[in-house]
C-alpha cells in the first residue's frame, strides 16, 4: 500500500474516530453521567464493523449488487478489455462480474489489487464503443489501484456507526424520558446527535467525490483516452435517468451500492450534488478536458 493511501486512511480514521468519540461522550454524559463506557463501546463497534467491511467487502458488495462472477468463456470481449487494462496498470487480473441490467454501468470492489473484482452490466458492451469501454474499465482499475473501495468501506462503516448511535440516543431521549438526574438541558445532546452524524456523512461524501475525480484522471491517463471517458460518462448518465435500476424486487441491486458505480444508477433528475457521492457530470467533464489539454490530446 502506498504512503499516500496510508496517509489518507490515517486522516480519515482520525477524523471519524474523533466524531464517534464526541457523540459517545455526549451520550454517555447525558444518560449515565460517565462518558467513558459509551466511548469504549463506540470504539468496539467501529473496530468490529471495520473488520467485517475490510475482510468481506467484496463478497458483501457482490451480493448487494446482484452481480454474478463469470468465466472468460461467458464474455470474452469484456475479459479481454479488463485484462488489457490490468496489464497496463501492472496489477493482477481481477475477477469479472456481470449485473443483469439494461443500464450501462460498471463498478469495482475488493480491498486491493490482489482481491479485486471489476463488474459491468450486461448491456455495457452494446451501449459503449470499444474505446469508451476501455476508458470506463480504466476508471474502475483506478479505484482498485488507489484502494478506494477499502477507504470508502471504512468511511461508510464509521459514518454508519455514528448515525446508529445518534438514532439510539434520539429514540431514548424522546421515548425514554430525561437523562440522569441533574444532567441539565438536552440541547447539547440534541445538537450532537444531529450535527455529528451530518458531519460524518459530509466527510464520507467528500471522500467519494474526490475518489471519482482521481479515478477519472487515472483512467484517462492510463488509456490516453479522456475523450472516450467523457463520451462514456455522458451516455451512462443519460441512461441512468431513463433506465434507472429498480429499487425493489428480488433482482434489484441495493441502493447502498450507489457510491461504487461509475455513475450513480439510482439518481433522480434533480439530486443535489451536495448530498451525492458522485461529482456532477459537468464538473467531471470539465476536469477531464483539462487533463486532455495537459496530455495534448484532442477532445471535441
Amino acid at each position: 500500500m502506498s504512503s499516500s493511501v496510508y496517509a489518507k486512511m490515517a486522516v480519515l480514521f482520525f477524523v471519524l474516530t474523533g466524531l464517534l468519540l464526541a457523540i459517545g461522550y455526549v451520550v454517555g454524559w447525558y444518560f449515565f453521567g460517565d462518558p467513558i463506557p459509551i466511548m469504549g463501546l463506540c470504539l468496539v463497534l467501529a473496530a468490529a464493523f471495520n473488520f467485517i467491511s475490510y475482510y468481506f467487502s467484496d463478497s458483501l458488495v457482490l451480493r448487494m449488487s446482484r452481480a454474478k462472477l463469470i468465466q472468460e468463456s461467458d464474455n470474452p470481449n469484456l475479459f479481454k478489455v479488463v485484462r488489457s487494462i490490468a496489464q497496463k496498470a501492472n496489477i493482477p487480473m481481477p475477477r469479472v462480474g456481470i449485473v443483469n441490467s439494461p443500464q450501462p454501468n460498471a463498478f469495482a470492489t475488493g480491498r486491493g489489487p490482489d482481491k479485486a473484482v471489476v463488474c459491468a452490466t450486461s448491456s455495457i458492451l452494446q451501449a459503449l464503443t470499444p474505446s469508451e469501454l476501455e476508458a470506463v474499465i480504466g476508471h474502475e482499475i483506478g479505484h482498485v489501484v488507489h484502494r478506494d473501495v477499502l477507504i470508502s468501506s471504512v468511511a461508510a462503516t464509521m459514518a454508519g456507526a455514528i448515525a446508529y448511535i445518534g438514532n439510539i440516543a434520539l429514540f431514548s431521549m424522546f421515548f425514554g424520558g430525561s437523562g440522569r438526574k441533574g444532567s441539565g438541558s438536552p440541547l447539547p445532546l440534541l445538537a450532537a446527535v444531529i450535527l455529528v452524524p451530518l458531519g460524518a456523512t459530509f466527510v464520507r461524501l467528500g471522500i467519494g467525490r474526490n475518489d471519482e475525480y482521481n479515478a477519472d484522471e487515472y483512467g484517462a491517463r492510463l488509456t490516453r483516452n479522456p475523450a472516450g471517458l467523457i463520451s462514456a460518462l455522458q451516455k451512462i448518465s443519460t441512461s441512468a435517468k431513463t433506465r434507472q435500476f429498480a429499487r425493489n424486487g428480488s433482482n434489484a441491486p441495493s441502493p447502498a451500492t450507489s457510491s461504487l458505480w461509475i455513475v450513480n444508477p439510482f439518481k433522480g433528475s434533480s439530486m443535489m450534488e451536495l448530498f451525492s457521492t458522485h461529482p456532477s457530470l459537468p464538473h467531471r467533464v470539465e476536469r477531464l478536458k483539462k487533463i486532455a489539454h495537459e496530455m495534448n490530446v484532442y477532445v471535441p
